[in-house]
């Protein structure tokens, strides 16, 4: 059952988006929608109703195209490395962490996230290991380094990402942040490495919202 329900989801992320370009990283191709809201109404009627979650990983989300172009141009800082990356979406960090020569795991809650991440691994020619579960109820785990693309876009989970973030940095793994200037990005204790010009989705973002940065833990 488990096999046959992995497929079907295989399927639905095959058949409701388009193969493309990441705007920011071309390098990389990814199962995307122009309409989260057409996605997230399809996703409840084909997959069992209004409580599932909504499809961020139909969407190449600006920090995480922040954090996988930082990888692709500095690929030194993860080649050879064990990594992981925390709420994974679409699977556009890990993929660039496994061009740039890192060992992959990509986290993430949504199961439909899981089958995308496979899928685009997959069109990307690269290896990484999806699992489903929710890392931040436990402690974490013993990897060289872990990212984070926009995990700031509600305080609530703001909150635990950055609690479980410094922890991960307490202990000696290397922490890489992408967000936009969200709302709910703390102000301080976080070290800039680099910008990016970026263009605002009015479907993601506000339209304020003119670069993506990457940032590390001190």
């Amino acid at each position: 059952m488990a096999d046959d329900r992995s497929e079907l989801l295989r399927r639905f992320v095959l058949g409701s988006t388009t193969l493309r370009r990441v705007p920011l990283v071309p390098e990389v191709r990814l199962r995307l929608t122009d309409d989260v809201t057409a996605l997230w109404q399809r996703t409840e009627a084909e997959l069992g109703g209004p409580a599932l979650d909504p499809p961020f990983w139909g969407s190449a989300w600006a920090g995480g195209q922040a954090v996988a172009r930082f990888l692709l141009d500095q690929p030194g800082r993860v080649a050879g490395r064990t990594l992981l990356d925390l709420g994974s979406g679409s699977g556009l960090c890990a993929i660039a962490a496994a061009l740039a020569g890192a060992s992959v795991t990509a986290t993430d809650v949504d199961e439909l996230a899981v089958a995308a991440i496979g899928v685009n691994a997959e069109a990307n020619g690269v290896q990484v290991s999806a699992v489903r579960c929710d890392l931040l109820d436990d402690e974490p785990p013993a990897v060289d380094v872990v990212v984070a693309g926009d995990v700031c876009y509600e305080r609530s989970m703001s909150e635990r990402a950055l609690a479980w973030l410094r922890l991960a940095r307490e202990r000696g793994t290397d922490v890489l942040l992408g967000d936009p200037g969200r709302a709910y990005l703390p102000a301080a204790g976080l070290t800039p490495l680099a910008h990016y010009p970026m263009a605002a989705d009015p479907d993601l973002e506000s339209p304020r919202m003119t670069r993506a940065s990457v940032f590390t833990l001190p």
